[in-house]
């Protein structure tokens, strides 16, 4: 399951993330359908490498012409001038697998992400009010339904 996979990835390659988006709104309990994986990673210049890295060994290529360098020098150009939160890799043989870093978001700023046992390993999801705020802040109205439902979860 590609899930699994980019958790695989970021685990070898020592990367402190969380996996955010519709993913960990299902695993929190919410019903919720998604395609990609959504991932937030505490942000600094090697572990966007090394995120990239990790990437590209599993056959992925960015949607955008940036690399991990270039990102992270120009974050804030990106976010308030181009309007992206999220770089985007996806499998060229399967396109449907699709994988975005959340750039808006830094897991140092957030509790120590839940770990989902399932049967194929663990997933690490970003806690369950840490997920909530995310959405809220986002103002976006799926991520405003999302917060919604796991607010009703939470209660």
């Amino acid at each position: 399951m590609f899930i699994h996979d980019i958790c695989s990835a970021l685990d070898k390659a020592k990367v402190s993330y969380a996996i955010v988006g519709g993913y960990a709104v299902a695993l929190h309990g919410a019903i919720r359908g998604t395609v990609d994986v959504d991932v937030v990673i505490e942000w600094s210049l090697k572990n966007l490498q090394d995120v990239e890295k990790a990437f590209k060994q599993m056959g992925l290529v960015s949607l955008l012409p940036i690399n991990a360098e270039t990102l992270f020098h120009f974050r804030e150009e990106y976010i308030q001038n181009r309007n992206l939160i999220a770089w985007n890799f996806y499998d060229t043989s399967n396109p449907l697998n699709q994988v975005d870093i959340i750039i808006n978001y830094d897991l140092k700023n957030a509790s120590n992400p839940k770990v989902v046992k399932t049967s194929l390993g663990s997933i690490q999801i970003l806690a369950l009010n840490d997920l909530i705020k995310m959405k809220q802040a986002s103002g976006r109205p799926q991520d405003l339904e999302d917060a919604k439902a796991l607010s009703f979860l939470h209660e």
